[in-house]
């Protein structure tokens, strides 16, 4: 259910949610398993596991925004800022969440924060620079749609497992490499279990990935459509889409690479392996194994979207 009366809810979105949650409490189920059988002890797995959860559940925003050198704005600092921002939420018919600036040239914008009560829109000093008001205000309508949709939070909960996977991997792979001779059977059937252990987390990490993946390609897309209806203007979030594009290209490499690990929270993703791409490159809709690791819809399928929607809309008028 959406959480603004003028952003509808977007079903497709809310079953994929669904349907997310339910894979994952699963994965959940079959690493804490394998864990109990190495570790012996449920209390100890649930308080690493939940306390990691925890900590990124209450805590992903200031993290975001810490990582992202963003800061909290009046009206007084950014009033332009903030006026699109209040004319969004009453076009939308929701409470104004939080409005921040990230201190960086990588044009994007991003929510972030556990709940709607919670929640920050943020965009960066690249963004605001580049974009001229109607494109600003059309990339702030889609990050306010994130917010009425409520998927942020559940972002934040998928990419915990993953996180927690990760960091078992990482143990299991130093105390292989680290643990010392084995020239028993016990020092041997423990090097088994570990191993056992290292070969789960790393499937359960690349499936809680792929889901995740997946989930974020489609929001994006339910934010698009959402923002587009909500100025009823998808042309402007399309010219915003193809400005942002172009223009990663001029960025360093290295401010690239240090943004890329939230791109599954960004309006449009840095690509810092090979540059950004253009409109027409290397954007095909068709299915690939490269789409699977994308953590957005092609460039070329989010503009036909919108394409689409500005043909409804002029239809309609």
């Amino acid at each position: 259910m959406a959480l603004s009366r003028n952003i509808k809810a977007d079903r497709g979105l809310t079953s994929r949610m669904l349907m997310t949650g339910f894979f994952l409490v699963v994965l959940y189920a079959v690493l804490i398993g394998v864990l109990f059988i190495f570790i012996k002890s449920l209390i100890v797995i649930l308080v690493i596991g939940f306390g990691l959860l925890f900590c990124q559940y209450y805590f992903s925003d200031k993290i975001a925004m810490y990582s992202m050198h963003a800061k909290v704005v009046t009206p007084e600092e950014a009033p332009e800022l903030h006026g699109v921002i209040d004319r969004l939420c009453a076009l939308a018919d929701m409470p104004k969440p939080r409005v921040a600036i990230a201190q960086t040239d990588v044009p994007n914008a991003f929510a972030t924060g556990r709940s709607p009560k919670a929640a920050v829109v943020c965009a960066t000093t690249g963004l605001l620079r580049r974009l001229d008001e109607p494109e600003i205000e059309a990339v702030l309508a889609h990050e306010i749609s994130h917010v009425a949709h409520r998927d942020v939070a559940v972002m934040t909960i998928a990419s915990g497992l993953g996180m927690l996977a990760g960091l078992l991997t990482r143990v299991m792979f130093y105390s292989e490499i680290f643990g010392g001779g084995r020239n028993n059977n016990n020092n041997s059937n423990a090097a088994g279990f570990e191993m056992v252990i290292m070969l789960v987390s790393i499937l359960v990490y690349f499936i809680s990935f792929l889901l995740t993946m997946a989930l974020s390609r489609y929001r994006e897309l339910a934010a698009d459509r959402s923002g587009a209806l909500l100025i009823g203007r998808p042309s402007q979030l399309a010219s915003a889409l193809i400005k942002i594009t172009g223009e990663m290209g001029r960025i360093p490499t290295k401010d690239l690479r240090a943004a890329e690990p939230f791109n599954a929270f960004f309006f449009a993703p840095a690509l810092a392996s090979n540059g950004a791409q253009s409109p027409g490159q290397g954007q095909g809709g068709g299915f690939s194994l490269g789409n699977l690791f994308r953590t957005h819809p092609t460039l070329e399928r989010r503009l036909a979207q919108l394409d689409a929607l500005e043909h409804q809309l002029g239809q309609a008028g």
